[in-house]
């Protein structure tokens, strides 16, 4: 299978897009190597202008600019079946809203599964379209984010006082 890359600018800092012929299979910060990479195929082709990864651009920059509260770019999230259950779970976190580990967990339909879900979150090749940047600690503290800690603040910032109006 053939993948198409792109780097784009944001206010979080550079981003690569991965996509496939039909949907975008990894989202990461430049220069990061998420887990996913190694599952990609060999043949990866630089290509800004391929449909999903303009797609994806446009939603990306749409977000940050407080335009848009949802992604509707296809994803293909390779995954465990529980790994995509905790995905499920975080496209359905309302923007501007957080929930903690263990709601995750209770909501994935084993409350005592935190610390699954916390590894499921880790490998999430999407991050920001597929928010799990909205799920924090017990206490409220922002913990794990492949962005950064500094990155997961600014994004839940950025998103409530979008909310706020």
């Amino acid at each position: 299978m053939t993948t198409y890359t792109a780097t784009v600018a944001s206010p979080v800092g550079p981003l690569t897009l991965v996509a496939t012929g039909e949907a975008l299979c990894e989202l990461s910060w430049a220069g990061d190597r998420p887990a996913t990479r190694g599952s990609l195929a060999a043949v990866s082709v630089p290509d800004a202008l391929h449909p999903v990864v303009v797609r994806a651009t446009r939603e990306l920059e749409e977000y940050f600019a407080g335009e848009r509260r949802s992604f509707g770019v296809p994803v293909i999230a390779a995954g465990t079946g529980f790994q995509q259950s905790a995905w499920g779970v975080l496209r359905q976190i309302p923007y501007g809203e957080t929930i903690t580990y263990g709601e995750q967990a209770r909501r994935v339909g084993n409350p005592r599964a935190v610390r699954a879900v916390g590894g499921a979150n880790g490998r999430n090749p999407v991050g920001i379209i597929v928010p799990c940047h909205r799920v924090i600690g017990a206490d409220g503290s922002l913990t794990g984010f492949g962005g950064g800690v500094d990155v997961k603040a600014w994004l839940l910032s950025h998103e409530r006082q979008v909310a706020a109006g």
